[in-house]
C-alpha cells in the first residue's frame, strides 16, 4: 500500500466525485446524485484506513510522504505528508463526509446534487489541509475551503444565510491574508523554499517572530473560533443547514488549532513562549466566559456553537503549556470534539426535520415519543459535559491535568469548564427530551428509523471507543509531538 499515493487519492477522489456531481443536474436524477456521493464518501473513507494500518508509530517524521514540482521559478511543491499530529484528522474528514451525506438522505430538496458535491469538494480540501507540507499548497487548501461553506450555508441556510456567509467568508478572510504575507516573509527568510520542515530551522528575530506570530494569530484564532474573534460562528451555525454545522463545528474549526500546532509553536517559539500568558487567558475567557454565554441561550444550535468555542478553548490552552500531556491532550480534544459536536449537531437537525423548530421552549418530553432516539442524544450531551467513560472526558482530564502541572490556579480556572458544560448541556437535555410530553407537536413524533440510527451508532461507537480505549489514538501521536515540542523549546534568536 505504500506504493499509492494514498494522500493524494484521498484528497482528489472526493473532489472529482464532487465535481462529477455537479454535472448530475436535475430534480429527477435526485436519487442517482445520492448514490453517487454516497459510494463517492465511502470509497474515499476507506482509503484513509491504510494509513492509520501503515502508520509507524515510533517514527517522528512525514510518512506517506509525496513531492512532485508545481510552480518551479518558485520552487513550490506540491508536496503531501503525515505524521501523528495529522493522521487522525484525515480519516474523522472522510468519516463525518460520509456521515453528513447519509443525514441529507431524506432532507435536502433541492439542488441536491449541487449540495452532495459541495460536502465532497470541501472534504478533499479539508484533508489537503491537514496532509500539505509545502506552505504555499497549506495555504490553497486552507482559503478553497472558505468556498464550498460560504455557498452550503448562503444557499442551503435559514432565512439570514446571506449575512452569516458574508460574515464567516470576510471574517476568516481577513485573517488569512495576514497568514499569507507572513508565509512570504518566512519564504524570502529561508532562502526560497516554501518546505514547511525547512522553516523549523529558520532563524529569527524575536520582533519578526512576534508580528509573524500575530499574523498566524488572526488566521488561525478566527478558524478556531478564539475568544474575541468568535462572533461569526454562532451566526453560522444557526443559519447553516445540518450538514454544514456538522462539517462546520467537526473539522473547520481543527483547521485554525492544526495551524497553531504545525507553524506557530514549532517556527517561533521565542515569541510563541513570550505570548503563551496571553493565549492562556484567551483560552481561559474562551473557556469560562462563553460557558455562561451557552447557559442562557434559546436556540438549541446556539448553545451547542458556543458550547464548541468553550471545547476548543482547551485545545489552544493544551497547546500553549508547551507540555507533552498538554499538546496530546489539546489534540485528542480536537478529535473527541469532531465526534461529539458532530453529533449534537446531527441530533438537533433531527429534531429539527420534524418539527421546523429550534427553539428549546418548543419541546419536552421527546423521550416519551422518540425513546430510541432519546438515549443517544442524551448519551452524546453526557459526552459534551465530559461524562468519565467518553471521549469528551479524555482530552479535557489531559489538558486539565498539564494545566495543574503547569499552575494550580490555571488547572482550577480550566476545570470549571466541567461544571459549565455540565450545566448548560444537561439544562438543554432535561428541557427538551425529559418530563411530560410539551405540546401536540411533540406528542406527534415518530422515532429515528435506520438511517438516522446508522449515522448517530458509528458516532457513538466512537465516542465510546475514545473514550475507554484512547491509548489506540494517542500512541501514533506520541513521537510527534515530543518532535514539534523539542523545537518549540528550542530559541531561534540570531
Amino acid at each position: 500500500m505504500q506504493s499509492l499515493p494514498l494522500l493524494s487519492l484521498s484528497i482528489w477522489i472526493p473532489i472529482a466525485f464532487g465535481v462529477l456531481l455537479l454535472f448530475v443536474q436535475g430534480e429527477q436524477r435526485a436519487a442517482a446524485a445520492r448514490w453517487l456521493a454516497l459510494i463517492g464518501s465511502l470509497i474515499s473513507f476507506l482509503i484513509t484506513l491504510p494509513l492509520i494500518t501503515g502508520f509507524d508509530n515510533a517514527q517522528a517524521g512525514m510518512q506517506f510522504v509525496e513531492s512532485v514540482p508545481w510552480i518551479r521559478p518558485f520552487n513550490i511543491n506540491y508536496a503531501l505528508g503525515i505524521d501523528g499530529v495529522s493522521l487522525w484528522f484525515v480519516p474523522l474528514t472522510a468519516l463525518m463526509t460520509v456521515i453528513v451525506i447519509i443525514s441529507a438522505w431524506e432532507v435536502i430538496k433541492d439542488r441536491v446534487s449541487l449540495y452532495l458535491g459541495a460536502f465532497l469538494i470541501l472534504s478533499g480540501l479539508m484533508i489537503g489541509v491537514f496532509a500539505a507540507t509545502d506552505a504555499l499548497l497549506f495555504y490553497v487548501f486552507f482559503e478553497a475551503t472558505l468556498i464550498p461553506m460560504y455557498l452550503i450555508i448562503g444557499i442551503w441556510g435559514g432565512p439570514r444565510r446571506v449575512y452569516a456567509a458574508f460574515k464567516f467568508f470576510l471574517y476568516t478572510l481577513a485573517g488569512s491574508l495576514l497568514m499569507l504575507v507572513a508565509l512570504i516573509y518566512l519564504y524570502l527568510q529561508s532562502g526560497g523554499s516554501f518546505d514547511i520542515a525547512n522553516w523549523y530551522h529558520v532563524p529569527l528575530s524575536m520582533t519578526a517572530q512576534i508580528f509573524i506570530f500575530i499574523a498566524f494569530f488572526f488566521a488561525f484564532a478566527v478558524k478556531i473560533p478564539m475568544w474575541p474573534v468568535h462572533t461569526w460562528l454562532p451566526d453560522a451555525h444557526v443559519e447553516a443547514p445540518t450538514g454544514g454545522s456538522v462539517i462546520l463545528a467537526a473539522i473547520m474549526l481543527k483547521l485554525g488549532a492544526y495551524g497553531f500546532i504545525r507553524f506557530s509553536l514549532p517556527m517561533l517559539p521565542d515569541a510563541s513562549h513570550a505570548l503563551a500568558p496571553v493565549m492562556i487567558a484567551l483560552s481561559l475567557i474562551a473557556v469560562i466566559y462563553i460557558g455562561f454565554v451557552a447557559l442562557v441561550q434559546a436556540d438549541m444550535k446556539k448553545l451547542v456553537a458556543y458550547s464548541s468555542i468553550a471545547h476548543m478553548g482547551f485545545v489552544t490552552l493544551g497547546f500553549f503549556l508547551f507540555s507533552d500531556l498538554g499538546v496530546q491532550g489539546g489534540l485528542v480534544q480536537m478529535i473527541s470534539h469532531g465526534f461529539i459536536s458532530g453529533a449534537m449537531f446531527l441530533t438537533i437537525g433531527v429534531l429539527y426535520d420534524r418539527m421546523h423548530t429550534r427553539q428549546i421552549a418548543d419541546y419536552g418530553g421527546v423521550t416519551n415519543t422518540m425513546p430510541k432516539f432519546a438515549a443517544l442524544a442524551v448519551l452524546f450531551g453526557m459526552a459534551n459535559a465530559g461524562l468519565p467513560g467518553t471521549s469528551g472526558f479524555v482530552g479535557e482530564w489531559m489538558v486539565i491535568l498539564a494545566a495543574v502541572k503547569f499552575n494550580f490556579w490555571i488547572g482550577l480556572l480550566a476545570a470549571t469548564t466541567l461544571i459549565l458544560a455540565a450545566s448548560y448541556t444537561l439544562w438543554m437535555i432535561k428541557r427538551v427530551y425529559f418530563g411530560p410530553v410539551g405540546n401536540d407537536h411533540v406528542a406527534a413524533l415518530k422515532d429515528i428509523g435506520a438511517r438516522e440510527f446508522f449515522m448517530l451508532a458509528v458516532l457513538v461507537g466512537a465516542v465510546l471507543w475514545m473514550g475507554v480505549y484512547p491509548k489506540f489514538f494517542t500512541n501514533p501521536m506520541q513521537a510527534s509531538v515530543q518532535h514539534l515540542l523539542q523545537f518549540a523549546a528550542s530559541s531561534k534568536l540570531q
